[in-house]
């Protein structure tokens, strides 16, 4: 989960166990503000009673020691006096109770002050009483808006934490996109700080920063290691590439002799391309060569196919050239020839007796695809995973393979910003595709 989304949901619970604990309190404090009232109410009613008790209504039922009940037209207060037992001693204060009562087929609940009091030594009980349906559905009222207010307020809390969190972590995920996934080379490490307040991600850029400019002086002495190692081993194995030629004029050798300096020079030779190659790497990915030329892929491939005419008559191999398209792209000739030189020499190299090559191509809105397939050996998923590596070798007749071809297949690709991947099966083919990025 993206720590935009948990921090979106931390907040979101937190106010919500808020909101719940507040809605809870409100709704208790409505309950107990509401009965308050009502029953300050009933008090004050209780002593206009008291003080009316004189009046010639009431004190004509009270003489006569019969109940005085008085209801309003909606039946929602009432007022009983009715006589009790006399007690002579002092009056009760005061009680509440909750209780339903029906009048004239109305039923309702009512909150009822009881009172009892001495009145011209005569005991009376006075309830006076007040409907609570309007309370009840006032409180009905209140948790559906409280319980309406918190799914708004969690919708509001959650779209605002989203909207609040992105505008938050948007330097962070500035900072992974642009100095980790788009670093495709430490020697074009973009240094420029990415603007923030926030402290912890200034830290987090500097950081990786300072990490990026050790490993790009790394990077740059172990290419400067290789080139300098490639030109210094060159010469010596010049020099003695010339003197063991020089030798080999020499009537007097032996057969023998004059084998093992055949050897010797085959050694050399295969050294000499090996460093040839490693050097090639080495300036490839140190951005050495230019690219301003308008490259043909068609054109290429037809030099190629010609270059490698004997090899194919030499295995009887059916060569398909399938292109449909003229593509062109700006970049670097003679590597996009090493390149395509490479793919197709393996596709040779690999292919099995009387077997064939096809070379097609596809063109999409965004992209032009170029596959090159053959009916060879293929390789299972360890290799695949493992095919760009330098040195690996694959099963092959063939003696002057370095396993290198497809280490500098990598590095042009790279270098021209060229998607390659590779789909093949063991005993069934193997087809690589160049997906070129269109412009």
């Amino acid at each position: 989960m993206k720590l935009q989304v948990k921090l979106a949901l931390y907040n979101t619970l937190t106010k919500l166990a808020i909101i719940l604990f507040t809605g809870l309190l409100i709704l208790l404090s409505i309950e107990k503000i509401s009965y308050d009232h009502v029953e300050l109410r009933l008090e004050e009613n209780e002593r206009e009673t008291l003080k009316n008790l004189s009046s010639k209504e009431i004190n004509s039922k009270l003489s006569d020691q019969k109940p005085y009940t008085d209801y309003n037209i909606l039946k929602e207060e009432f007022i009983i006096i009715k006589p009790v037992k006399f007690q002579p001693t002092e009056t009760q204060g005061a009680r509440f109770t909750t209780e339903t009562r029906t009048s004239e087929q109305v039923t309702q609940t009512y909150r009822i002050l009881t009172h009892q009091f001495n009145f011209n030594n005569h005991t009376y009980l006075l309830e006076i009483g007040v409907a609570i349906t309007s309370i009840e559905e006032l409180k009905s009222i209140i948790k559906r808006f409280t319980l309406l207010t918190l799914v708004i307020a969690l919708a509001l809390t959650l779209v605002s934490d989203l909207v609040f969190t992105k505008f938050l972590l948007a330097p962070f995920y500035k900072i992974i996109d642009r100095k980790l996934i788009k670093v495709n080379d430490p020697m074009n490490f973009d240094y420029e700080k990415i603007q923030t307040t926030t402290q912890d991600f200034e830290l987090l850029d500097d950081s990786i920063s300072t990490l990026m400019k050790k490993i790009s002086n790394l990077f740059s002495l172990e290419k400067q290691f290789i080139a300098n190692v490639s030109h210094e081993l060159l010469t010596p194995i010049s020099i003695i590439s010339s003197r063991l030629e020089n030798i080999l004029l020499q009537e007097e050798l032996s057969e023998a002799s004059e084998n093992k300096m055949h050897a010797s020079l085959k050694t050399l030779n295969r050294l000499k391309s090996i460093i040839n190659s490693l050097l090639l790497i080495s300036k490839v990915e140190n951005n050495q060569y230019a690219k301003t030329d308008v490259v043909m892929i068609a054109g290429v491939i037809m030099e190629i196919e010609e270059e490698l005419e004997d090899r194919l008559e030499e295995k009887h191999l059916v060569f398909n050239n399938n292109i449909k398209y003229i593509y062109s792209l700006m970049g670097n000739r003679p590597l996009m020839h090493t390149l395509l030189f490479n793919l197709i020499n393996n596709a040779i190299k690999y292919n099995k007796p009387k077997g064939s090559i096809i070379i097609a191509d596809e063109l999409k809105e965004d992209v032009y695809i170029l596959e090159i397939t053959d009916t060879g050996a293929g390789m299972d998923q360890q290799q695949i995973e493992n095919a760009f590596n330098r040195f690996e070798k694959f099963e092959t007749e063939e003696k002057e393979s370095y396993g290198l071809g497809l280490a500098i297949v990598k590095s042009i690709t790279t270098f021209h910003n060229i998607r390659v991947k590779i789909d093949s099966m063991k005993d069934k083919g193997t087809s690589v595709y160049l997906i070129f990025h269109r412009e």
